[in-house]
């Protein structure tokens, strides 16, 4: 069964109320349900459920215009059960799918089709199939998101395309579930019920990310993150950060060589040969529940003759006039916060691999030692050092 939220006083609205089954209630992006480190260029679309043995929920949708998605299930725990990826989902009959064939981009919606099934047990990914909840977990309990990141037209978060329908079938008994017309967005609903839901789900987004990145992590020096479980981690995103504290007068220059990706808002397909699907940096704010503040994603960094990106985090009082046009700025956001930044490799290539966050944390070595010129360098300076002598100046190069 679909875990309906029950309890809260919702605002007033023109539109009639949901069914207490409909499908994706939560929706998070930087606007809404803002929390555990997103990026401010994809949207999530969750649905937690309840499946007995031999119960299933069939998702049947049309692949977005966009650069990436993906479907994933996550425990209790809120770390990651299972994952299919726009190109492992396997195309309906008589249909085609754009990120594996970029010529199907072309073809109507209705030729665009695929189906997946969540199973409460193993999962066949080539029969588009993904393990519901968590081997071993006491509780029949899960969740499954719909990720999508920078779709083709930015008014549409969904990639041009209705969210997948829902079927689910519990005890043998087919229950359809059409999506909510009006996703839950706490800072909308009232009321002790939902008051007492805010903390709880606060609470366990701070345990999660306090060991993300602990206290006595050095600032200014990117690295792996202790740890991401619980934090609804994405099986194809890999992530390097830093903590940083803002003080009057000083920015932070972060420099290195960006790897090439599909540049689909300007028409590349996802499919394009390229080192990763994405990248990003972006700023959050290091307090639960660690909403994103500003990202710079790929298609949005400037990029020098040589191939660098050079980024100033700063307040806009702190700002230079003269930064030049191979600069692209991260706003600071409240200075009353510490921050935490993250560079994103999103599905790194083979060849790219070696260089990638991926292959850091696969490995167990340094970020530094591993990603080569990929590797993103960062110092502190005063807006008076960057005006004069440019972000090698900061940077000491």
């Amino acid at each position: 069964m679909i875990l309906a939220g029950v309890g809260f006083a919702a605002p007033a609205s023109a539109d009639p109320p949901d069914s207490p089954l409909c499908a994706w209630r939560f929706m998070s992006n930087s606007t809404v349900l803002n929390v555990a480190f997103p990026d401010a260029n994809s949207t999530y679309w969750l649905m937690p459920y309840a499946l007995g043995p031999g119960d299933s929920i069939e998702l049947s949708g049309t692949y977005p215009a966009a650069r990436y998605f993906s479907l994933n299930t996550y425990g209790t725990d809120l770390d990651t059960v299972d994952t299919l990826r726009d190109n492992q989902i396997v195309a309906d009959p008589g249909s085609a799918n754009p990120f594996v064939d970029a010529s199907a981009a072309s073809l109507p919606a209705s030729q665009q089709r695929w189906h997946a099934r969540l199973v409460n047990g193993p999962a066949d990914h080539g029969r588009n199939e993904l393990q519901a909840v968590a081997s071993g977990q006491s509780t029949p309990i899960g969740f499954v998101i719909v990720r999508v990141y920078v779709p083709d037209d930015p008014a549409s978060l969904s990639g041009g395309i209705p969210l997948p329908e829902v079927k689910l079938s519990l005890a043998g008994t087919q229950v359809p579930a059409q999506p909510c017309a009006q996703p839950f967005d706490p800072a909308t609903y009232t009321g002790p019920v939902a008051d007492v839901a805010k903390t709880a789900f606060d609470r366990a987004i701070a345990a999660a990310a306090s060991g993300a990145f602990p206290g006595n992590t050095p600032e200014a020096t990117f690295g792996n993150p202790a740890s991401t479980s619980g934090l609804f981690p994405n099986g194809d995103n890999k992530y390097v950060g830093t903590r940083i504290s803002y003080q009057p007068g000083r920015l932070l220059v972060v420099r290195g060589k960006a790897p090439t990706f599909p540049d689909t808002r300007a028409g590349q397909s996802p499919t394009d040969p390229s080192q990763v699907r994405y990248w990003s940096m972006c700023q959050n704010d290091l307090r639960s529940p660690y909403p994103v503040v500003a990202c710079a994603a790929d298609f949005q960094t400037a990029i020098d003759g040589s191939g660098h990106y050079t980024y100033v985090v700063a307040a806009p009082t702190d700002l230079p006039a003269n930064l030049g046009p191979n600069v692209t700025v991260i706003p600071w956001g409240s200075t009353d916060v510490d921050k935490v930044l993250f560079l994103r490799n999103m599905t790194p290539s083979a060849a790219f691999y070696p260089n990638s966050i991926q292959a850091s944390q696969d490995s167990g070595a340094a970020p530094a030692t591993t990603m080569g010129p990929y590797y993103p360098t960062a110092a502190y300076c005063s807006a008076e050092t960057l005006a004069a002598g440019g972000a090698d100046a900061c940077l000491g190069a």
